[in-house]
């Protein structure tokens, strides 16, 4: 009677043990390879002429003059630009609204994160060049001194408020570094995200006076071409920035 007993509890608990094993090494995989993927693939970036050059961007300021809710309000896609150029500051204060770091210890930043993972990489086409957006040290890298606007408006089916704005943001999404921990279901949650970063974008520049429009029509891999993105960057919005006209 006895060894029956022990045999059925065997058998019941056999598989319960395999399978939580199984779900701790997963686990635990996960978390290595997505911080491995992470950095292997931030490397890739390639400078499309040979640009080396890092602009360390003015402090996010903490208080405006326009409140949240004033904000919210305001906002409106704006399509039709002045010729006026967005000030260094301007421009930082709308990264940090992206993407910014927002607790140091921990990493974490303006917009959530599923995992805490980061997905998200930002890249932004001005006049003077192509620059991507180093949120842990709140820099720009150049990575090339041509202007892509007009190549990027004709990647974009032609939507002139991408060449006439003073600043293109690009939001592009390493895919691997949030589906390596939760699979397939990790597809909605990068672009989850990035709707999180491009409405922050909407708010900070309506704070800010200026307008912007987030736009999803787009050939991909015209996008990928014209910025020389690796593979593994996806783009997924273009988002005009400027003074309004």
């Amino acid at each position: 009677m006895n060894k029956k007993y022990y045999r059925h509890l065997l058998f019941i608990l056999l598989p319960v043990l395999i399978l939580s094993l199984t779900f701790f090494t997963l686990s635990g995989c996960s978390k290595i390879n997505t911080k491995d993927l992470s950095f292997k693939i931030q490397d890739q970036v390639g400078k499309t002429d040979g640009e080396s050059e890092e602009i360390m961007l003015p402090d996010p300021k903490l208080k405006g003059s326009i409140s949240l809710e004033e904000a919210l309000k305001i906002r409106r896609s704006i399509r039709d630009f002045s010729e006026k150029d967005l000030t260094l500051e301007d421009i930082s204060q709308i990264l940090w609204a992206a993407q910014g770091i927002t607790e140091e210890s921990l990493g974490f930043r303006t917009a959530p994160s599923a995992g805490a993972l980061y997905p998200l990489e930002l890249f932004v086409v001005k006049s003077d060049g192509l620059f991507h957006y180093v949120a842990e040290e709140h820099k720009l890298e150049k990575l090339s001194s041509q202007d892509l606007r007009q190549k990027l408006m004709k990647a974009s089916l032609f939507q002139e408020s991408i060449s006439t704005a003073p600043i293109d943001i690009v939001i592009t999404a390493i895919y691997e570094r949030t589906t390596a921990k939760y699979g397939e279901r990790g597809i909605r949650y990068v672009h989850i995200e990035a709707g999180h970063a491009c409405q922050n974008i909407l708010l900070q520049a309506a704070a800010l006076q200026l307008g912007a429009v987030p736009i999803g029509a787009f050939s991909d891999d015209e996008v990928q071409k014209v910025l020389n993105l690796p593979a593994a960057y996806k783009p997924l919005y273009v988002i005009p920035v400027g003074h309004p006209r």
